[in-house]
């Protein structure tokens, strides 16, 4: 999880959301989350759990944002447990003026951004993963802002 409101669905009593972002105000508003940390992921990819903590890891809308994305995806990795989901939504909507190149470059079309952040699980760590795929979960195909998701499994 991170900053700001999460949209989970609702989540059985003792379910752990650890969630992570640069805001502390924001993360304290984050109903969902258990736990919190605040942390620039461009200055510091780490992520501070330990190795295979996590069944599930997601990142929501913060893509386009990251300068050491393959970094942060091999830690990703590191904190999932063997067959952990990773979920990675984003939009082709971003503020411009923090948002990568790559991200800025016009190739907003939803098959080029979904290969962008698949590639980032293809040329992850020896093992890797597994079943990479994406979706589009845009709410209309004309109307409103466009939202895909890639997911992969750890290998």
């Amino acid at each position: 999880a991170g900053s700001g409101k999460s949209h989970y669905p609702p989540l059985p009593a003792g379910t752990r959301v650890a969630a992570l972002g640069l805001n502390a105000q924001e993360l304290a508003a984050n109903g969902a989350a258990t736990e919190v940390a605040v942390g620039d992921l461009n200055k510091d990819p780490t992520l501070p759990y330990t190795d295979g903590e996590f069944d599930v890891v997601t990142n929501a809308a913060s893509i386009a944002y990251l300068t050491r994305p393959r970094e942060l995806f091999a830690e990703v990795h590191r904190v999932l447990k063997p067959g952990g989901l990773a979920l990675v939504s984003f939009s082709d909507r971003v503020f411009a003026e923090k948002a990568t190149a790559l991200w800025l470059s016009k190739i907003d079309e939803d098959v080029a951004l979904c290969s962008v952040v698949r590639a980032f699980f293809a040329f992850g760590p020896a093992g890797g993963w597994r079943n990479v795929s994406s979706v589009d979960l845009s709410p209309h195909p004309t109307e409103g802002d466009p939202l895909w998701m890639v997911t992969a499994v750890k290998a």
